[in-house]
């Protein structure tokens, strides 16, 4: 952590409110970095396309040294880090996305976010069978040394981590997990799962956001997580979806992304799987063993 301060415009960057990643892309696109882009004058900010006033005031405005150096201080001390999208660790799937996170925070073991990741998604208020199918495909998927992403929510987030955990206990070489999360790296949501985050990190896992430290767990920042869950994953398996969910937000997301999608098939007199079974007949890939998918 102690490169943390060589980070701090990037730190910057990713606190300015109320510019999208767009606008910031421009920017790094003409300045190469935001430390270029810290030192503008307005007059400088006012003269790049689809910069107005209102924008180069809040960017003008947003140069705190104080909560800069407090951001940086609380980082060091909860090990922190910060990668960007020019770094070697930050994920080569992610990056080939049409809207990749510029920054992504991390907690945790970023050395494997390279490596092959599957997600596993589903219901917030699982079934049984749906908790004994997430646990299953992660567990073994990960005696395949394959990583699981998930977003660490209630459900059938939890039951893939808790997986992966399951597999590691038993074995050596085995992947690890990944959780993204909608809010600031010094929150975990739920405070239940607050346990659970630490086993990831223990175990070799990694928790990861593109929100920084102090952002709340808003609805408004889950779409824009899901986007994540699945660009990182070179497929993701889907094994609870109620008709109208979350869950097929980030199905949408993996097909636009070009990403395969799995579907553990459900009881046809559960609600919580009307949203998978419609997937399977829109001809997602059906699968019922760890076997039937390839990597």
């Amino acid at each position: 952590m102690r490169n943390l301060e060589s980070k701090k415009y990037w730190i910057w960057f990713s606190l300015i409110k109320n510019l999208g990643n767009r606008r910031k892309f421009k920017l790094l696109e003409i300045y190469k970095n935001p430390e270029k882009i810290y030192n503008l004058e307005k007059e400088k900010l006012l003269e790049i396309h689809g910069i107005g006033e209102e924008t180069a005031n809040n960017i003008i405005n947003s140069k705190n040294e104080k909560l800069l150096d407090y951001h940086i201080e609380y980082m060091q001390k909860n090990n922190i880090d910060i990668i960007n999208i020019d770094s070697k660790n930050y994920p080569q799937l992610l990056k080939q996305i049409y809207d990749p996170p510029i920054s992504l925070y991390i907690k945790g073991n970023k050395e494997i976010l390279n490596n092959e990741n599957i997600g596993i998604i589903g219901c917030r208020e699982c079934t049984e069978y749906g908790k004994n199918s997430a646990q299953y495909f992660a567990y073994n998927l990960s005696k395949q040394n394959i990583n699981i992403v998930s977003g660490l929510a209630k459900g059938i987030d939890s039951y893939a981590h808790i997986g992966n955990l399951l597999a590691i206990k038993e074995y050596k070489n085995c992947g690890k997990t990944i959780a993204v999360v909608g809010n600031g790296l010094d929150t975990i949501y739920p405070k239940e799962n607050i346990e659970l985050a630490k086993q990831i990190i223990r175990s070799g896992g990694v928790i990861i956001s593109e929100y920084p430290c102090g952002t709340k767990p808003d609805k408004m920042n889950f779409p824009a997580r899901n986007r994540i869950i699945s660009g990182i994953s070179l497929g993701i398996i889907v094994v609870e979806a109620k008709e109208k969910s979350g869950t097929l937000i980030t199905v949408d997301f993996a097909l636009e992304q070009g990403r395969d999608v799995y579907v553990v098939p459900g009881n046809i007199n559960s609600i919580n799987s009307v949203g998978t079974n419609d997937l399977i007949k829109q001809g997602a890939k059906i699968i019922t063993n760890y076997n039937d998918i390839i990597i």
